[in-house]
């Protein structure tokens, strides 16, 4: 199965994130700078994650998503995951703008969607302790499960 998991990093959480992934089901990684749309031809599985800015993926990853035209994931299976704040813990003003502005791999997968691909699991958010992390322990290994469940329902 030829798999293709596409990050974007800031403080360096999500490359975890998708690295373990990756490890997890010994697919290729690549950041979002390093992809072009048309290397996305002949894949059976795309997994796109992103840091979560104002309830959207960040820009990088936005301009990644709108490049890939239109209807070209057809027969590829899709997921998508973000890094997040989690919403306990915080403010009531805080956990209602998450609530209302949401994630962003939510907003990934719809994209994905509409590019033709077919979201295999539903989207999945990694937490993030601070704005520059680290990530919140046991999050990695919840990674690794997530994947192998995208493996198991790719099957």
């Amino acid at each position: 199965m030829k798999t293709l998991v596409v990050y974007d990093s800031l403080y360096g959480n999500t490359e975890k994130v998708a690295q373990a992934i990756g490890k997890a089901t010994g697919r290729e990684v690549k950041f979002v700078g390093e992809v072009a749309p048309s290397e996305l031809k002949g894949l059976d599985l795309l997994i796109v994650g992103s840091p979560t800015h104002c309830g959207r993926p960040k820009p990088t990853t936005q301009e990644f998503l709108d490049k890939i035209p239109a209807s070209s994931l057809k027969g590829i299976s899709v997921a998508a995951f973000d890094t997040r704040f989690e919403k306990s813990g915080h403010g009531i003003g805080l956990r209602l703008l998450m609530t209302v502005i949401n994630f962003a791999a939510p907003k990934i997968a719809t994209t994905l969607k509409k590019k033709g691909g077919n979201l295999v699991v539903p989207p999945e958010g990694f937490i993030v302790e601070g704005k520059e992390g680290p990530l919140k322990d046991g999050e990695l290994e919840r990674a690794k499960e997530w994947a192998k469940g995208i493996s198991e329902n790719k099957k």
